[in-house]
C-alpha cells in the first residue's frame, strides 16, 4: 500500500506545499517526479492501481480501494475500479478500468474515497457477499465504526442491512467471514476464533465437536507447517473433535464442497 497523499500530487496540491513550476521541471528532469497526465504527478512509490486510477481521470474505487487501503477483497483481479467526478475519462493504454460515478465528492488520487463508500460501491459492483467480507474486515481493522454502520443502513439495501447485523470485528481472515456468511441460512452455531482445551485457538467451531480450520492462500504450505497441522489435529482427535480443514481455493470456488463436508460431519443430510 503506497501512501496516496503523498505518492500522486496535483499541480494545485504541490503548489500548496511550496513547489512551484521550477521545483517541478527539475524534479521532472532528475526523475524524482513523472508526469501521469496534465497537470498530475506521481513519486517514484506510486502503486500500480494508483498510476491507472489517477491516468483515467480519477481516483481507486471499489475493491481497488479496498484492497489498496489493506482490506481483505475475495480475489486478485487486475482490473482497476476508478471513482470518477464526471463522465469525463482519459483512455489510456491497456485501459481495463472499470468506472464508478457514484454521488460524492471525487477527484485524482490523493482523494479516496472514504470507507463507507466504497463498502457501498463494493456491494453495488460485486454483490453482498463481498460487501459482507470487506465489511467485517474494515471492522477489525478499525477502519469502519459505528457511524459508518449507521450510514450504510441509510444508504444500502435489505441484504447490506442483514449483512450488517451479522457482521463482527473478530474475523481473522475473510475466510472465515466467508464461512459464517454462507452457513448463515442451515441454523449452525459458528464460533469464530475459538480456544480449544489441548489444541490451541481454532478457526471456527460448529456445533460442540466440529473444528474448522482454513487455511489461507499463502499459509499452511511447507513441510512444518503440514507436520504441525497433523499435530494439531490429532491432539484434537484425543479430546473428542471432528476437524476439517479447507484451503482459499477450496472456500472461495468449491463451497459446495466444503457444505457437503461440513454437513456431512454433523451427521446431517443436504437439503
Amino acid at each position: 500500500m503506497c501512501d496516496a497523499p503523498l505518492a500522486v500530487m496535483t499541480v494545485a496540491e504541490l503548489r500548496a506545499r511550496g513547489f512551484g513550476y521550477p521545483w517541478v521541471r527539475t524534479a521532472l528532469h532528475w526523475g524524482a517526479i513523472t508526469r501521469v497526465r496534465r497537470g498530475v504527478y506521481a513519486r517514484p512509490w506510486a502503486c500500480r492501481d494508483l498510476l491507472l486510477a489517477t491516468a483515467h481521470g480519477g481516483t481507486l474505487a471499489c475493491v481497488s480501494a479496498a484492497r489498496h487501503l489493506g482490506l481483505w477483497v475475495l480475489d486478485d483481479a487486475t482490473e482497476v475500479h476508478v471513482w470518477l467526478p464526471s463522465r469525463h475519462c482519459y483512455k489510456h493504454d491497456g485501459c481495463e478500468c472499470i468506472e464508478h460515478w457514484d454521488d460524492g465528492r471525487s477527484g485524482v488520487g490523493t482523494m479516496a474515497p472514504p470507507v463507507r463508500r466504497i463498502l457501498r460501491q463494493i456491494l453495488h459492483c460485486r454483490g453482498v457477499e463481498e460487501f459482507f467480507v470487506v465489511l467485517e474486515s474494515a471492522l477489525r481493522q478499525r477502519r469502519a465504526d459505528a457511524a459508518d454502520l449507521r450510514w450504510l443502513r441509510r444508504h444500502t439495501n435489505a441484504a447490506a442491512r442483514e449483512a450488517i447485523d451479522l457482521a463482527r470485528q473478530d474475523a481473522d481472515s475473510g475466510l472465515e467471514s466467508l464461512l459464517r456468511w454462507r452457513l448463515r441460512h442451515l441454523g449452525l452455531s459458528v464460533r469464530t476464533q475459538v480456544s480449544v482445551f489441548g489444541v490451541g485457538r481454532v478457526d471456527a467451531v460448529i456445533g460442540e465437536r466440529l473444528l474448522i480450520e482454513v487455511d489461507g492462500r499463502d499459509n499452511h504450505d511447507g513441510v512444518r507447517m503440514r507436520h504441525k497441522d497433523l499435530v494439531r489435529d490429532a491432539n484434537a482427535a484425543i479430546w473428542g473433535y471432528t476437524t476439517l480443514r479447507f484451503d482459499y481455493s477450496l472456500v472461495v470456488h468449491d463451497w459446495e464442497l466444503v457444505e457437503a463436508a461440513i454437513l456431512g460431519a454433523l451427521g446431517r443430510r443436504l437439503s
